[in-house]
């Protein structure tokens, strides 16, 4: 109990800590004249660039000190005993520190070198605080919801861009990594882009282990034989070992054909080329639709890759979303038409993917290759595609973008849907309400009814930073 204690300390001393960099960054300071511990006027000219690593809280801030003007590190605690405990005062990093903020100034605060800092003791707004510990507290989703309702919809335009180009430019990453990984290869990079978005959601990250073991090079040899890579596909993701399969799913697959010579036919290759399969405990069937089941999604995969329709060059070469349809389209291998498992027969169907599963593939393959491609290229044509396809594809469904709607958050596409999922991964789900517009918006306003236009805060900044509608911050 005492620990649990003790961790909530720290949390909250932390979360206060945040406010203050907020308060400091944005400038919501107190209606009355900053001043140091010994009486000298201060003025904030610039807050100085918010360091988000190791060093000062703030770099090359510019302050005023009783009509000095001063440029150099800003760093802020809590308690102003906190800049011994974290070591500050024998780090030589903080040596060009020319301004102490803190909420409570408890301790006079020396550099390395021996200088005594200015310091000044920073009080958070009461309806600032308030709204703050409001938003973490509130159970209901989304907790500023009351300030997001009266927007115009200029604000909410403006922030929903800058989180789809937050969205667009982690993916970007997330494929640039996967180059690195394919040691510069864009085709490998792309496949296991693809590959994750054949998982659906569920199966997303055992297709992505799966993809970055998978050898590329050695399967192109047999492309021409569907049965032969849906061998090495299966084969490698663990689903042909009887060993790791259930009892009665080892009997009705044993007992099966088509397993049996799947199973001979890795065996071979496995092998000829020195495969390594994954554990098949990575994979989920439980809950899971049979059309979903990694065993359909997997000869899907292996048909549209065996097709040669869907490389990097067919991709970028799409010119709208309806061509894209027809590249990415695919059904399963001619066993799986009449089974969603191995031994057990049903009604015959050829298990083409819907329009509603393409739409997901150019959203989370597609889109993000395009993208990255295009920056990697530096060919702003096809990153304004990427965002063309996005507004051209219907809006998605989700809890979470519905009750958005009810905020007045209206979603009329998939550039809208992908903004605000962005919204609820990397904020909302976190309670960085800190660095969201949206919580920016909630967090100034002096009393919950009131409308955040009407806040008598003395902020100079509209709100906080974020990358830039293009995608190219």
């Amino acid at each position: 109990m005492k620990k649990k204690r003790n961790f909530e300390v720290v949390k909250i001393r932390m979360s206060m800590e945040k406010l203050l960099h907020y308060i400091w960054k944005h400038r919501i300071l107190p209606l009355a004249e900053l001043q140091t511990t010994d009486g000298r006027s201060v003025e904030v000219i610039d807050p100085g660039l918010h360091n988000m690593h190791a060093g000062p809280d703030f770099f090359n801030a510019k302050v005023r000190i009783d009509g000095v003007m001063w440029v150099g590190n800003v760093e802020i605690h809590e308690r102003s005993a906190d800049w011994f405990l974290h070591g500050h005062d024998t780090d030589a990093a903080y040596n060009n520190v020319v301004l102490h903020v803190a909420a409570v100034v408890d301790a006079d605060v020396v550099t390395e070198r021996g200088d005594h800092l200015p310091q000044v003791q920073l009080e958070v707004p009461q309806h600032v605080l308030a709204n703050y510990r409001r938003l973490l507290a509130f159970d209901r989703y989304p907790p500023c919801r009351d300030a997001v309702l009266p927007l115009d919809s200029i604000k909410k335009r403006t922030w929903l861009s800058a989180l789809l180009a937050e969205r667009l430019n982690e993916k970007t990453e997330a494929i640039r990594r996967r180059v690195e990984l394919f040691e510069g290869s864009w085709e490998a990079a792309f496949f296991a882009t693809m590959a994750r978005s054949f998982g659906f959601g569920v199966n997303s990250e055992a297709f992505g282990q799966w993809a970055e073991r998978l050898p590329l090079m050695q399967i192109a040899h047999h492309r021409d034989d569907p049965f032969q890579v849906e061998a090495m596909f299966m084969g490698m993701a663990g689903l042909l070992d009887e060993t790791q399969m259930t009892p009665q799913t080892r009997e009705a697959a044993e007992g099966d054909a088509y397993f049996l010579s799947l199973k001979r036919e890795f065996g071979y290759l496995s092998r000829k080329f020195g495969l390594e399969p994954m554990s098949r405990q990575a994979w989920r069937f439980l809950r899971l639709r049979p059309q979903n089941f990694p065993y359909i999604r997997m000869s899907q995969l292996a048909q549209l890759y065996c097709s040669r329709r869907a490389a990097l060059a067919d991709i970028t070469a799409c010119e709208s979303v309806k061509k894209l349809h027809a590249v990415l389209q695919t059904g399963v291998g001619e066993y799986w038409r009449t089974h969603y498992t191995f031994g057990k027969e049903s009604r015959a169907n050829d298990k083409r993917l819907s329009a509603s599963s393409i739409n997901l593939l150019i959203i989370n393959a597609a889109v993000p290759l395009l993208h990255a491609w295009g920056c990697y290229r530096d060919d702003e044509r096809l990153v304004q595609r990427a965002l063309d396809w996005l507004e051209e594809l219907p809006a998605e469904d989700n809890t979470y973008i519905r009750l958005w709607r009810e905020c007045g958050v209206e979603a009329s596409n998939a550039a809208d849907t992908q903004a605000l999922i962005q919204l609820q991964h990397r904020h909302c789900e976190r309670k960085d309400c800190l660095r969201c517009r949206f919580g920016y918006y909630s967090m100034k306003r002096s009393s919950p009814s009131q409308s955040p236009s009407q806040s008598p805060s003395q902020s100079n900044s509209e709100s906080p930073s974020q990358p830039s509608p293009s995608g190219r911050a």
